[in-house]
């Protein structure tokens, strides 16, 4: 046999057993955490037509896609973000709909990565989409729902950064710079590259209050009456607008009593271009990434045909494992399965134990006696069980092993 079928690609990986127990316990408290905002759960598919993606979409770049050709010659990618295909299903579904829409979600998603970053091609995301709701109040309530996320998750020491991707593109404006040149500086300052940005702007004829402020990005962070200076230091509406919202927008995260899970970063970008107010972004001990990130996109839906305001966040699964595992506040999933070994006898005696087991909400397993009962101890405590049974003699089943053994005598005593 060929060894290599037993690994996975680069950058994929197998959950199983109990770590998959523990992921499905995680998305479980998130997903109940966003149905009580009252989002919709929604589906999209894992493969989608290239364009859905395409550079005008600002999401991630072409060569980062996982591209392939259906039998009409249509380029399809599988999805590497999962916003563009919400928007394109509430352009669909809900185009004459001017109220609020809430959907979430949860799904994998797939950028094809340099090999020898070390990331996950394959992450877990998931999160909610606030469609139709241009408010400073839809923006607290995402940023909130976040934070009661990561709190339901386990954590308790963690920043949620907030930066406004409206901000830099003032300053653009107002310094006169044009698309190229912006993008190179967004790489700088998101890599906090601060000779980088110096070296691009000291040439350039602008205002002293402007120029120092497009140097000191990098450092703009913190709380936000810190950072607020600069307001005295630019002109450009659009700028100035992005930080009254800031503004708006704390105050109202101090009515929900969180601001301290809340920090500021002007000098906060996304690669992904069709941000236009708020974005944030989770973190915490034990990963450098981010483990929640989300922001505003009011343009983005009314590129597949609806002019609609939209807001949204997501749970990076795989990072906030990472890091709850590294903090020990992952959940441990508690034995569940009662396992029923029987002799070929009194087969039907075990499949009726078994159903009786089931209608009670109990998970119960049947397996056939291939070997002495005592074979089968080590193969419960591997499997994580809550009990083993046994069935090969006249008289009620034997107890062979379990975590809490009078909680089973009791469970059995009561099956009807």
């Amino acid at each position: 046999m060929n060894e290599r079928l037993l690994h996975t690609p680069e950058g994929v990986r197998d959950i199983y057993h109990a770590e998959c127990g523990k992921k499905s316990i995680l998305e479980h408290r998130l997903h109940h955490r966003l149905r009580l905002y009252g989002f919709r759960d929604i589906e999209t598919p894992a493969f989608e037509f290239f364009e859905i993606f395409s550079k005008e979409r600002g999401t991630v770049p072409s060569r980062e896609m996982y591209k392939f050709f259906d039998r009409d010659g249509n380029t399809l990618v599988l999805r590497p973000d999962m916003t563009p295909p919400i928007a394109r299903c509430m352009a669909k579904y809900y185009r004459s709909e001017e109220l609020p829409i809430r959907f979430c979600y949860v799904g994998d998603t797939f950028v094809n990565s340099i090999s020898y970053q070390g990331k996950l091609k394959e992450v877990t995301q998931l999160g909610a989409e606030l469609i139709n709701d241009a408010t400073v109040e839809a923006d607290a309530e995402m940023v909130a729902l976040t934070v009661e996320c990561l709190l339901d998750a386990g954590l308790s020491k963690f920043q949620v950064e907030i930066g406004q991707a409206d901000f830099f593109r003032g300053l653009m404006e107002e310094a006169g710079i044009g698309t190229k040149e912006a993008e190179e500086l967004r790489v700088l300052i998101e890599n906090k590259n601060m000779f980088g940005v110096e070296e691009r702007i000291s040439g350039k004829q602008l205002p002293d209050g402007l120029k120092n402020v497009i140097l000191r990005l990098p450092e703009l962070f913190g709380t936000l009456d810190r950072l607020l200076y600069v307001k005295n230091e630019i002109t450009n509406r659009r700028a100035l607008g992005a930080l009254e919202r800031l503004e708006q927008l704390y105050a109202l995260l101090m009515e929900y009593g969180l601001e301290q899970y809340i920090t500021f970063d002007l000098g906060m970008l996304s690669k992904f271009d069709y941000y236009t107010g708020i974005i944030f972004r989770a973190y915490t001990f034990g990963t450098g990434d981010a483990v929640a990130t989300g922001g505003r996109y009011d343009s983005l839906v009314g590129q597949f045909g609806k002019d609609a305001p939209a807001i949204g966040m997501a749970v990076i699964v795989n990072q906030l494992m990472l890091a709850l595992e590294r903090q020990g506040l992952l959940p441990e999933p508690g034995p569940e399965n009662i396992l029923i070994v029987y002799r070929a006898p009194y087969r039907s005696e075990a499949i009726a134990l078994a159903r009786k087991l089931r209608a009670q909400g109990e998970k119960a397993e049947l397996f056939l006696e291939a070997g002495g009962k005592t074979d089968y101890t080590a193969y419960a405590g591997r499997m994580g069980l809550k009990g083993m049974l046994y069935l090969g003699k006249d008289g009620p089943a034997e107890i062979i092993s379990a975590a809490d053994c009078s909680a089973l005598a009791g469970l059995l005593e009561n099956l009807p």
